[in-house]
């Protein structure tokens, strides 16, 4: 059974407008296992059910991109055996979901370096972005092996090679230069930090906190962000 849809009105403004581009930070699949004493695995299979279930509830709305942080740079320090299951499941959940993707329309990007995981993965990934690229949908973008420091690094030096250093220029070299400005970024688990996800993306962006662990994170859990996002006044500095 396909999720709720979630009810948007589109727009990139303030006071009831929808937001375009939303970002989250999905924490708490560890926790999540650790209070049902299950093993962390299962934690990541919940979110990522949780994930889909996002997703669907997304066809019809106004939201033009949502960007979700799947895997850091520093999520190689955890145990090999922790990455070998989200390793798995990011490739079950290609194989098992790519053609939903493709059939209404959501387009996959990745912003990291995802050729960082095994060859098996790699070549998943890239068949998958190949074969929704033309879609006009959703617009989900995967953070995968993805630190925001360095890509503002990256993005600065390739602006500097460029021969012209500004905000214009750098932003123009973001793994995110061709999404909608960011609007709205969600943080699940009750934690207070970007841990370092589109931090300059993020400049205007509003914040939005919860509690709720990732896999107990429902569509109607984003419609409350989203509502909160369109009762705030943007003001980008202005009075």
């Amino acid at each position: 059974m396909p999720a709720p849809s979630v009810s948007i009105a589109k727009g990139g403004g303030t006071h009831g407008a929808g937001p375009r581009h939303v970002a989250i930070i999905m924490d708490g699949n560890g926790r999540w296992a650790k209070k049902r004493l299950l093993p962390r695995a299962m934690g990541h299979r919940k979110g990522v059910e949780a994930v889909r279930k996002l997703v669907r509830s997304l066809r019809g709305t106004g939201i033009d991109a949502l960007t979700l942080y799947a895997f850091s740079s520093e999520n190689w320090k955890r145990t090999e055996e922790e990455i070998a299951d989200l390793t798995t499941l990011m490739k079950h959940f290609i194989r098992s979901d790519l053609g939903e993707m493709i059939e209404n329309g959501v387009k996959l990007r990745i912003i990291g370096d995802h050729s960082a995981f095994d060859p098996e993965a790699v070549a998943l990934i890239d068949d998958a972005l190949a074969r929704t690229a033309h879609n006009t949908g959703t617009v989900l973008t995967v953070a995968l092996n993805y630190g925001a420091q360095q890509e503002i690094a990256r993005a600065a030096a390739a602006a500097a090679q460029a021969g012209v250093v500004t905000v214009d220029t750098i932003s123009a070299h973001l793994d995110t230069a061709d999404l909608p400005p960011l609007d709205l970024l969600i943080r699940t688990s009750g934690e207070i930090r970007l841990s370092n996800f589109l931090l300059w993306q993020a400049a205007y962006a509003e914040l939005y906190f919860t509690d709720v662990l990732w896999p107990d994170f429902t569509p109607e859990h984003f419609q409350e962000a989203v509502a909160s996002f369109g009762a705030r006044e943007r003001r980008y500095g202005g009075r």
